[in-house]
């Protein structure tokens, strides 16, 4: 398999953890994205949305979005599993991932902030916009976690909520948000303590800066 990411790319960052944790490799290709290299015809041709991460299996099969190739890998290597049984909690586990890679990630991500700022943002404008909507939807996240046992999101091993979490909490220390949402940040604590989440982390990859 190949991993087309960015050492930055939170939705990337999301894949090399549920890789990690299913004991899985990939051959990896990068495309820095404040270098514009995800618009290249090459890799266009592999991803026409331009957008990271992408995962080519062995036959030349291109997967992409972070969820569904978490949900795939999680598929193909059930050990551990990402996702309960049960379908009630299967669905809220989704539903807190799906909060942060659909609608926290999106609005604060480069191509928005590229976007702002060519609409007269200054700088300082942008990196409040960014630290408003994590912060809101950290709000939310908390209190849907707030009262369920540890030491994870849903319990005593991690889910895909924790694979998400993980990098959405990394882009808040990034933009300077002040952390104050003691819950998540004791998920956060747990997960780093696994091998898996530490060799994900954007600081320890090849091609970071």
């Amino acid at each position: 398999m190949i991993l087309h990411g960015y050492f930055r790319s939170s939705a990337a960052w999301r894949v090399r953890i549920v890789l990690g944790l299913k004991g899985l490799t990939t051959d990896s290709r990068y495309q820095h994205l404040r270098k514009g290299e995800q618009l290249s015809q090459e890799y266009l041709a592999v991803n026409p949305q331009g957008l990271l991460p992408s995962l080519v299996l062995d036959d030349g099969t291109v997967l992409t979005q972070s969820l569904a190739i978490c949900e795939y890998l999680n598929e193909v290597q059930p050990d551990p599993p990402l996702l309960p049984s049960d379908p009630a909690a299967r669905a809220q586990i989704r539903g807190f991932a799906q909060a942060i890679a659909c609608d926290i990630h999106p609005l604060q991500n480069l191509r928005v902030l590229k976007a702002l700022a060519g609409l007269g943002q200054t700088p300082d404008q942008t990196q409040d916009w960014a630290r408003t909507v994590i912060s809101n939807g950290f709000d939310a996240l908390e209190r849907l976690v707030v009262d369920r046992p540890g030491p994870f999101a849903f319990g005593d091993s991690p889910t895909l909520a924790d694979v998400c979490l993980i990098p959405q909490m990394g882009n808040a220390r990034r933009f300077g948000v002040e952390l104050r949402w003691p819950r998540l940040e004791a998920i956060d604590a747990a997960c780093s303590a696994l091998p898996a989440f530490a060799a994900a982390r954007p600081d320890v990859q090849p091609d970071a800066e």
